[in-house]
């Protein structure tokens, strides 16, 4: 390691658990109850691993951008493997690199054009069930809302006309298999998925469904050549231009597989804290409104819209970062590192919290306060690089985050062109750091015509 370089400060622990307790009681409690005694750089030991948390920018672009050769994916991205394959999110090296030139095409803005279409019109039909939920006066559960109509646009960008009949047991295999995920990896104990626990036994069956499915739809393709405006036909026809290879039925199975989790659920946490925010600041909801009564007048949302709904992107792009559905980014160092003038030793877990950083005082001015003009066009310009990192960074830069802002503009847009939302109660949503940053228990709202 190099010279004039320190240890790590270390948080002081029980003799035999260390923070484990502490850790899985309140992560985000735990880092920033910390970070102001012991920096932004430190580290905490548990009885499954130890971990390095970083709360610094220049940290952060170190390992996802400058040293990222030297970085693989960590623990937590081990357990998703098993649900989702070698897929982008979870594979390394070498085949990531391919995965990656074979899929990136499918994903530029150019592409996704195709596909705002079906994005509008699932906002549509979700703007249409609002009518009726508007007339009973009844509160609603909005991140079910928000899950189902971010599930069926994942779905139907993926396959098109092909999802058909499909689409109900895509759904159920989705929300089962997800929760699953969603429990195992913060087990401390996890069995086999060979062992017939309940639990596991509805997995596996829900897990085979959504193989049989996705599948039997490659497997049509394959016989059928026909073009489709959908993602899995643009992966279907990418070729690597190094290998000249595409990918094999196993490769588009994982890879519909990560899009499908990683595609609706950040987008529908996302939405939800969109809504939620707004609900508790109207100044800023009125701003919302008047934008979209200047831009679409009476007219549905389209591609060509998103370039001037410039305030309903601030107002995302705010929401994101007081409540970024990716709360942390995970990387384990190969070899032995040097961080911030901290020793950072090969094999750790280096845990990059997106949330503090995102709320950091030394980055942002009032940083608690919910304020889109932060990312005004001449506000944008002065944020700090990696000190907002909503998607990540680096070569492994989220692949769909055009789609998922894209997808969250139109949804927006759509849904507060003609209503609005109260909650239901006063209280507080807790935070719950799951796999993502979802509301803990049901938060319900009360959906109001404009």
């Amino acid at each position: 390691m190099e010279t004039n370089t320190k240890e790590l400060p270390k948080v002081k622990g029980h003799w035999l658990f260390q923070n484990s307790m502490e850790i899985k009681e309140n992560i985000l409690g735990f880092v920033q109850k910390y970070r102001p005694q012991y920096g932004n750089y430190f580290r905490a030991d548990t009885i499954a691993q130890d971990i390095c948390f970083i709360t610094d920018p220049d940290g952060v672009k170190h390992v996802l951008q400058e040293n990222n050769r030297n970085y693989t994916k960590s623990f937590g991205y081990e357990i998703l493997k098993m649900f989702l394959g070698e897929g982008l999110l979870t594979s390394e090296g070498d085949f990531w690199r391919k995965q990656r030139r074979l899929a990136q095409p499918a994903f530029h803005k150019e592409r996704l054009a195709k596909i705002t279409k079906e994005m509008a019109a699932s906002a549509e039909q979700m703007s249409e069930n609002w009518e009726k939920l508007s007339e009973n006066g009844k509160a609603v559960n909005v991140l079910h809302q928000m899950n189902e109509i971010t599930l069926d646009i994942v779905a139907k960008s993926l396959f098109g006309a092909d999802v058909g009949a499909n689409l109900e047991d895509i759904r159920n295999a989705i929300t089962i298999t997800n929760e699953y995920a969603m429990k195992r990896i913060v087990q401390l104990v996890r069995l086999p998925l060979w062992i017939p626990t309940p639990a596991i036994r509805k997995y596996n069956k829900a897990a085979r469904k959504l193989n049989d499915i996705i599948f039997g739809i490659i497997e049509k393709r394959r016989k059928n050549q026909a073009e489709h405006p959908d993602l899995l036909s643009m992966l279907m026809a990418a070729v690597d231009e190094e290998t000249n290879e595409g990918m094999d039925d196993q490769q588009l199975r994982d890879e519909a597989m990560t899009i499908f989790i990683a595609g609706h659920e950040t987008t529908a946490i996302a939405l939800f804290w969109i809504w939620y925010l707004l609900a508790k600041h109207p100044e800023v909801e009125k701003k919302l409104h008047e934008e979209l009564s200047a831009v679409l007048g009476d007219q549905q949302p389209s591609y060509e819209h998103i370039p001037r709904l410039k305030y309903t992107r601030q107002v995302i792009d705010e929401s994101m970062r007081l409540y970024p559905p990716a709360w942390m980014v995970g990387r384990r160092p190969i070899k032995d590192d040097v961080i911030g003038g901290y020793q950072v030793p090969k094999g750790i877990n280096v845990l990059m919290c997106t949330f503090d950083i995102h709320r950091h005082p030394d980055y942002w001015e009032n940083p608690e306060e919910f304020n889109p003009e932060r990312f005004s066009e001449e506000n944008v310009k002065k944020i700090k690089k990696y000190a907002y990192f909503p998607f990540g960074g680096g070569p492994r830069l989220c692949i769909g985050n055009n789609f998922a802002l894209m997808e969250a503009q139109i949804i927006v847009a759509t849904l507060a062109q003609k209503f609005k939302l109260k909650l239901a109660s006063e209280k507080h949503p807790e935070m719950e750091p799951l796999i993502t940053l979802r509301p803990k228990g049901e938060i319900e709202m009360v959906i109001e015509k404009r």
